[in-house]
């Protein structure tokens, strides 16, 4: 009897212990998310206001890293377990290589179809290179993008990274699966874009609103499917930063700019079009079945 006594006050005392922890890891995770959207609320007052100020728009971008700093300190009283460790080189390899790879793969498309024309003018004239532009300047235009540019993408992913990958996704993998973790994090992440995409003009001129709406959705949530796979693989926030650096350059500064548009391409190209949300889309499902087998 004593020895039941002992096992059940056990049990009880490992149950609160666990009601305890997952309380509190809920209590982390709603701070954290009322911290970045307060502190975004607060940069997007100044930036849609009769007077925009645009130094808060760098604000915005690092809310969610504050956030997770400030709760991370809260709650833990150190900055330990956001991911800081650097990674293994295949790792960040993977996350500088997949945007140039799905990058090239929905542009090739778009340039052999016709949807779109591969354009060096088009480059030239949207990012202020002198013109006309020989296919010589345009590898070293390429070369600068693909490293001091990757460079100062970095710098500004940080910011975003260090929230939804450094902090969100490890503390949601606590309760949930990896893919229930990639979605909730994913739809996160996508409705924190929609103030930019409504307010700010942040989308594809020449489409819908709601088109541009859906297919970046689709998108964030498939990215974020391969960077909450990368976190948590590697145990470090690098792989998801270079990789959200290194799509913004190349989709941004490089195959956006390359694509001179009809009446359709905005139907297909960059963040707001079907092509990008697709591919990235089939990689959301690799990685599910990857995870599916794992189990």
């Amino acid at each position: 009897m004593l020895s039941l006594f002992v096992f059940e006050h056990r049990s009880i005392t490992l149950n609160q212990s666990q009601a305890a922890s997952s309380n509190n890891l809920g209590a982390k995770i709603a701070i954290f998310l009322l911290l970045t959207t307060v502190l975004t609320s607060i940069c997007y007052y100044f930036l849609v206001g009769s007077n925009p100020q645009e130094a808060f728009g760098l604000g915005l971008i690092f809310s969610p890293a504050l956030a997770a700093i400030i709760t991370q300190l809260v709650f833990e009283r150190r900055l330990a377990g956001l991911g800081w460790k650097i990674s293994a080189p295949k790792d960040l390899l993977i996350s500088y290589s997949l945007p140039l790879g799905y990058g090239l793969v929905v542009y090739s498309v778009v340039w052999l179809s016709g949807i779109g024309d591969f354009s060096l003018q088009a480059l030239a004239s949207q990012v202020g290179l002198a013109t006309p532009l020989a296919i010589s300047g345009f590898w070293v235009y390429l070369g600068e993008v693909a490293t001091v540019g990757i460079v100062r993408s970095a710098v500004l992913a940080f910011g975003e990274e260090l929230g939804w990958r450094g902090f969100l996704v490890p503390e949601l993998s606590k309760r949930y699966s990896l893919v229930a973790t990639a979605a909730i994090s994913g739809v996160i992440w996508a409705i924190w874009h929609y103030p930019a995409i409504l307010l700010v003009e942040y989308n594809n001129a020449g489409a819908p609103l709601w088109f541009g709406l859906c297919c970046f959705t689709i998108l964030v949530i498939g990215l974020s499917f391969v960077m909450a796979w990368l976190r948590l693989k590697s145990a470090s926030v690098w792989p998801a930063v270079l990789l959200h650096a290194s799509h913004n350059i190349f989709i941004q500064t490089v195959f956006n700019p390359l694509t001179s548009k009809n009446a359709i391409t905005p139907y297909v190209i960059d963040e707001f079009g079907v092509g990008l949300a697709l591919v990235v889309g089939l990689l959301a499902w690799l990685v599910w079945r990857r995870t599916k087998y794992q189990q």
